[in-house]
């Protein structure tokens, strides 16, 4: 296939459907890990044309989704106390922390820059020597290239008004995290094509032989996301569990190793806080101690204390599968895009937004 159309073929898509229905004689819970993927699933209405017995589970893979409330906090505080120019994806801006989000601090007077790259921000340094930058460093696997790239070029150019207030989650160990949650029955997953576009496959054949579920690294479009869920459905009826590569694509087994040396350059892996399920053990990254200068924590006292979750909202039981967004009494109610009481309805890869956004799915949904 060489273009994107093919990959949203409703001829493809129809004959994937087929045959995932006469493949499917088990009862399976399939958890597809990354929140785009949750969106294309409700944005194309798939998860109406599966068969019955064939359950999409919705994961944590939406790092704003994850983004502990007391690092919002900070960003928070960085930008009003410390008036520091705070930049950050947009995505951020709009997570309720436990005071106020950072569209709420800009709207109070404070300096914070939406951007579209990290290296924007070290531009930004480079011209106000005076201000001190901070880049809010939000992300999976994915986006952590760019970020420690950022790093090495302020380090390079002997910038001092640089940092990275860091919020980087991984993938593996929250797929550990989900299937040891006791309320949690996931028989197979599709795992993030992005993220092993970067991280390669070796993390997660531990995982496949540890838990004996099956993996397939999968992409984002609607074919892509049936053939996953057609590779998992027919491990599972066969009694398999395999690692497989539907997004070959673009996923190399060794993914992108010059990434991935820039990533082990500047981080290393460390425990990290997510938001609505708590500590995972070695499931982020923090700076090396030789970038200490860039690293918002070694940089700024902020003494922030940790502030408990809003307990309205369910994200939690959301991000681990266990519950649906339809099945929390404030969705579309108390709580919607313009008054989100937690991170998932306003990230664009929450699953609470995308169940708001695509109402046509949602309303089959509450009617059954």
């Amino acid at each position: 296939m060489k273009y994107l159309s093919e990959f949203r073929s409703p001829e493809i898509v129809h004959a994937l459907l087929g045959e995932i229905k006469s493949v499917a004689k088990g009862e399976w819970n399939i958890m597809e890990v990354c929140g785009g993927q949750t969106h294309s699933l409700v944005k194309n209405g798939i998860l109406n044309m599966l068969p019955a017995t064939v359950r999409m589970i919705h994961g944590p893979g939406c790092p704003v989704c994850v983004t502990p409330v007391n690092l919002i906090d900070k960003a928070v505080h960085l930008a009003t106390e410390k008036e520091v120019i705070l930049c950050s994806f947009g995505d951020m801006i709009r997570v309720p922390g436990s005071g106020m989000s950072l569209l709420e601090a800009k709207a109070r007077g404070a300096d914070v820059r939406i951007l579209y790259s990290p290296l924007e921000a070290v531009k930004i340094a480079r011209e106000n020597p005076d201000r001190e930058v901070v880049f809010f460093a939000v992300g999976f696997e994915t986006t952590a290239p760019a970020n420690a790239l950022s790093v090495i070029h302020a380090q390079r150019e002997g910038l001092k008004n640089y940092a990275l207030l860091a919020s980087h989650v991984l993938v593996p160990p929250a797929i550990e995290a989900v299937l040891n949650d006791p309320l949690s029955h996931i028989n197979g997953i599709l795992g993030a094509g992005h993220v092993c576009a970067i991280m390669g496959m070796e993390e997660y054949y531990p995982l496949v032989d540890q838990y004996k579920v099956p993996i397939v690294i999968t992409g984002f479009e609607p074919v892509d996301l049936l053939e996953g869920i057609l590779m998992t459905v027919k491990q599972l009826e066969a009694g398999e569990a395999k690692l497989e590569n539907q997004y070959a694509r673009i996923v190399k087994t060794e993914g992108n190793l010059k990434a991935r040396e820039i990533i082990s350059e500047v981080f290393e892996v460390a425990d990290r806080q997510w938001r609505g399920i708590g500590v995972i053990p070695r499931s982020g990254y923090s700076l090396k101690e030789k970038y200490a200068l860039y690293d918002v924590e070694k940089k700024f006292i902020i003494n922030i204390p940790t502030e408990q979750e809003n307990p309205e909202c369910i994200a939690g039981e959301i991000m681990k599968g266990i519950k649906k967004p339809v099945q929390c009494q404030h969705f579309g109610k108390k709580c919607k895009p313009s008054s989100p009481l937690g991170a998932p309805m306003v990230s664009s890869e929450g699953a609470c937004a995308a169940y708001y956004h695509y109402t046509s799915y949602l309303e089959k949904t509450v009617a059954t």
